[in-house]
């Protein structure tokens, strides 16, 4: 059994310029690759989930997200810090593509993508962890099982529902937090 890091992409590994599908667009957030070396470090593989409706929505092709992915996957391998894989949801309800409109189980914050990596990894959920910048992507977390999840976000988000008292304002924080919860 593996434990996985699993990463949402916009927000959290690159700045969210809305819609991301270029390079020229890309620019990784501020202590992304510290963060994913800390977790290697840790034992975790690093895994990405991310909703990309602007496929759906016609901003963009299935393929350009791909080719940016494989560009981004390059970055990562250049920093140490491989990725094990990377799921993604090109549904939305509201397409503009028709074969892209559907309220499927793989668009957060249903738990679709984190069932997938599942099925072909043999992942120890509940040791497992989620970074992500919305509450979508906690909420499909949480669903999934994942035994902890941190809320990038700079604003006070609270959700006694989802019990978010892990909201980190930079991806520096996560060293903290992992120290404080040893058990993570």
């Amino acid at each position: 059994m593996i434990k996985v890091a699993f990463f949402d992409r916009d927000g959290v590994i690159n700045i969210d310029h809305g819609y991301v599908f270029s390079r020229d667009q890309f620019e990784f957030t501020n202590g992304i690759f510290t963060a994913c070396r800390l977790l290697r470090d840790l034992g975790y593989e690093l895994i990405v989930v991310t909703n990309q409706s602007g496929i759906a929505r016609g901003y963009y092709s299935e393929q350009d997200f791909l080719a940016l992915t494989a560009w981004m996957g390059e970055q990562f391998k250049k920093q140490g810090v491989a990725l094990l894989d990377v799921f993604y949801c090109p549904h939305h309800p509201q397409a503009k593509i028709s074969q892209y409109r559907q309220n499927c189980r793989c668009r957060k914050p249903s738990p679709g993508m984190f069932e997938q990596a599942c099925q072909k990894y043999p992942i120890d959920i509940e040791t497992s962890i989620m970074i992500g910048d919305r509450i979508s992507d906690i909420q499909a977390a949480k669903t999934a099982g994942i035994g902890k999840f941190y809320l990038l976000s700079q604003e006070n988000t609270f959700s006694q529902e989802l019990k978010i008292t892990n909201r980190l304002d930079n991806l520096y924080q996560l060293k903290y937090f992992l120290e404080k919860n040893s058990n993570v």
